[in-house]
């Protein structure tokens, strides 16, 4: 269907028409005695011309409904470019927000930090309002979102923490053979 491209589509037309005079033209010249031998050959030529004229009569067809699905769809393009447009903004947004919240969050925790800083003492004993100054930072919170932590004593260098079931979980099973799950007889 590469011609399509190059001519005119009148051309395709003129073709189909020509086509059909010559196959009418053959049956009516073979009444006539001295041209009745040339009736055959127009009439040939009549029907190889109808078919392509056909053939490409339907290309110009269906190339015209491709074409008109492609403006439509388009069309559906544009819409969803200027709705993507608008969602991205409403993204832009909220990412801004959310951003100016955290930055405004972790400055809060800073300032609460540098200010209980002045506090603790050289013995490097964590004080509880470090440990809820920690927490609201690892929770994006802000200090006073945070739950303040229990009255236990604080963690020095001297103090122990009981392991041991970490050290028990922490420990390899014994590797078990796909036999071992075999019924026993």
């Amino acid at each position: 269907m590469w011609a399509l491209n190059w001519l005119p589509d009148i051309v395709f037309h003129l073709i189909l028409i020509a086509g059909v005079l010559a196959l009418l033209a053959g049956w009516a010249l073979r009444m006539v005695p001295l041209i009745s031998k040339y009736a055959l050959p127009i009439q040939v030529v009549g029907v190889l011309l109808t078919i392509l004229g056909v053939w490409y009569e339907g290309g110009i067809a269906k190339d015209a409904e491709w074409k008109a699905r492609v403006a439509e769809l388009q069309v559906q393009v544009a819409e969803a470019e200027a709705k993507a447009a608008t969602v991205n903004t409403k993204v832009v947004e909220r990412v801004v927000t959310k951003t100016r919240v955290i930055k405004e969050k972790a400055d809060t925790v800073v300032q609460y930090i540098d200010r209980e800083i002045k506090i603790a003492d050289d013995s490097c004993k964590i004080t509880p309002a470090v440990v809820r100054a920690h927490d609201a930072a690892a929770q994006n919170k802000s200090i006073a979102e945070t739950a303040v932590p229990s009255a236990t004593a604080p963690l020095t260098p001297q103090t122990t923490v009981n392991t041991s079931e970490i050290d028990r979980a922490a420990q390899s099973q014994p590797k078990r053979s796909w036999r071992d799950f075999l019924p026993k007889q």
